[in-house]
Order: structure tokens, then C-alpha cells, then sequence
């Protein structure tokens, strides 16, 4: 994949309109066509907080049969959905996990909430998050709310309520068991927030680990240890220095609090020996995929490793 050069971007792009035309009537009629409680991972965004035209921000999707659930809501997360031929009209998201309440990974939660509402949800979006994730929400809602008055009172005719969220904070645990999908909210360290998450997702076959945005953390090496999927933030250890600008003299310090490096990573997942690794949220600072994955390997992990872009699928 690496040797497609420039172009790589234009196949993705090209292959995700087509899986959404081929999808299309199945999004209408409110159906992921996945096969009866298949289990499918999509990375709807893998960015961070610089902007770039070829990932979106931090969402993944991870669907089982005809139940979606989404871990974290970046920008673009809605359009990111149809391009990736997932249903979009009438509320299908099953449930919405914030792994935590960073910019970065909430700025498409307006859009989820008031997107799925105005193609047609009328029923309250269930969303699970750290504290202070009910106060964003109210927030989002209030900040929107002449739009939410307009759409009701007016000639659009959206449903009445359907706006709504039903939000459950959480301070770790399990936040979901239904019809044999059993997902855990695995607190992590993120710097100076109180609290962060990542999520173990236990479906039918199928044991998968979203990191969120941490530095090495035990607890979820712990939940990781010998899971088939495990998707990991990650920075080149070998770029880490401090940076010429207003506060870059604390920038290696931050790193080493917030995230985790390429070296960290690999000895985390030679103790945890995950099936497979998906390097997600890369803080690169000019580095190349070739130097993350030496890190990698550096740290001890000899397995399947690769680099996510969006709208892969696992």
C-alpha cells in the first residue's frame, strides 16, 4: 500500500463512494448489510488536531450485524459514515463511547447529535462518556437551539424531542452488554485529565481495543493481552525533542505524559500480543512510516502492524 505514493488517496476515496452507492439502499432502510452479527471495524477518522484533508477527526465505527457503535467523534465523523456506505438516515448509531473530552475528539459530536436528528432521528442518542460529558452535551444543544427551533416550528417538520441524548457518565467499567457485545471502559492516564478512556469491544468471535489518546498504560495492556484488534495512538520516539516556539520547551515533557511513543508501544504489545496492531492519531512531527515502524519493532513487537487511514476496515 505504501508504494501507491500520491494516489493512494484518490483509491480510497473512489472505494469508499463506491461501497457507499452499493450501500445505499441498505442505509435507507436503516441496515448495515454486514451478515447476521458480523463483526466489522472501520476507522472513520485517524487524525489529531493538525489539520489534514486525508484523515478526518478521531472516530472509528465498529459494527456487529446491524448494531453500530461509534468511539469518538471527530470532525467530518457524519460524512466520514456515508462515505463508508454506513446508514445514516433515521438514527442508526446503537451508541456513541467518548474516550475522552479533548477538541479534537468531540467536534463532530454536534454533528452526530443534530445530523442523525435532522435525517430523521426521533428517539433520544445514547451517550456514554467521562464527566462533564452531559454538560457538553446540554451545551450543544443550547448553542443550537434556535436551529432546533426552526427545524420544529418551521416547514422542515423534525420531530419534536428528537434532538435529545440520553447521556451516561461513566468512571470506568462495563457500559455495555447486550445480544452478546459486552464493551468496557478501561480508565487511562492522558496528561492532566481526570478522566480518559479507552474501550475493550467483546463481540461474537471478535475481541477488539481502542486506546484513545493515553500514555503506556497497564490497565490496558491489560485488557488488551492477546485481543484480536488493538487500535493504538502513537508518536516517533526518534522525532521527540523540544520545539522552537511559545511554550515548545515543555513539548517533550507533554508527549511523554499524554501519548505514547512508537518504542513504548512495541514493548506493550510484546507483553500484550495482540493479533494485530492499527497505529491510529499519529503525533508524526516529520516522521516517516518506515521510522514509526522500526520503533515499533525496537520496543520487541514482531507481529502484524499497520498504519490506519481512513475508511480502512478490519
Amino acid at each position: 500500500m505504501t508504494g501507491w505514493g500520491g494516489s493512494r488517496w484518490a483509491w480510497r476515496v473512489a472505494l469508499g463512494a463506491l461501497a457507499a452507492g452499493l450501500a445505499c439502499g441498505a442505509a435507507d432502510a436503516g441496515a448495515v448489510e454486514a451478515g447476521a452479527e458480523s463483526t466489522t471495524v472501520i476507522l472513520l477518522g485517524t487524525g489529531m488536531p493538525v489539520p489534514d484533508p486525508h484523515a478526518q477527526g478521531p472516530a472509528i465505527a465498529v459494527t456487529v450485524g446491524a448494531r453500530i457503535f461509534l468511539f469518538d467523534a471527530g470532525a467530518g465523523v457524519e460524512r466520514q459514515m456515508s462515505a463508508a456506505g454506513l446508514p445514516v438516515r433515521k438514527g442508526p448509531l446503537t451508541s456513541v463511547f467518548l474516550t475522552h473530552l479533548h477538541s479534537d475528539h468531540t467536534l463532530g459530536l454536534p454533528d452526530v447529535i443534530l445530523t442523525s436528528w435532522v435525517m430523521g432521528r426521533s428517539a433520544p442518542l445514547r451517550i456514554v462518556g467521562p464527566r462533564g460529558t452531559r454538560s457538553m452535551v446540554r451545551n450543544i444543544l443550547a448553542a443550537w437551539s434556535e436551529d432546533i427551533h426552526v427545524r420544529t416550528e418551521g416547514l422542515e417538520h423534525d420531530a419534536r424531542g428528537g434532538q435529545a441524548a440520553r447521556v451516561i457518565e461513566t468512571d470506568g467499567g462495563v457500559v455495555y452488554d447486550s445480544a452478546g457485545v459486552h464493551i468496557t471502559a478501561i480508565p487511562v492516564s492522558h496528561g492532566i485529565w481526570k478522566h480518559a478512556f479507552g474501550y475493550r469491544v467483546d463481540a461474537p468471535g471478535r475481541t477488539i481495543v481502542i486506546s484513545g489518546d493515553t500514555a503506556p498504560s497497564e490497565a490496558l495492556e491489560r485488557a488488551a493481552r492477546d485481543a484480536d484488534l488493538l487500535i493504538h495512538e502513537v508518536y516517533p520516539e526518534v522525532r521527540l525533542q523540544a520545539e522552537d516556539r511559545a511554550g515548545g520547551e515543555d513539548w517533550v515533557r507533554y508527549m511523554r505524559s499524554f501519548h505514547t511513543s512508537d518504542h513504548e508501544l512495541g514493548a506493550l504489545c510484546l507483553r500484550a500480543r495482540p493479533g494485530h496492531l492499527v497505529l491510529v492519531h499519529i503525533v508524526r512531527m516529520g516522521g516517516t512510516d518506515e521510522e514509526l515502524m522500526a520503533g515499533i519493532r525496537a520496543g520487541g513487537f514482531t507481529g502484524r502492524v499497520t498504519i490506519g487511514h481512513d475508511l480502512d476496515r478490519y
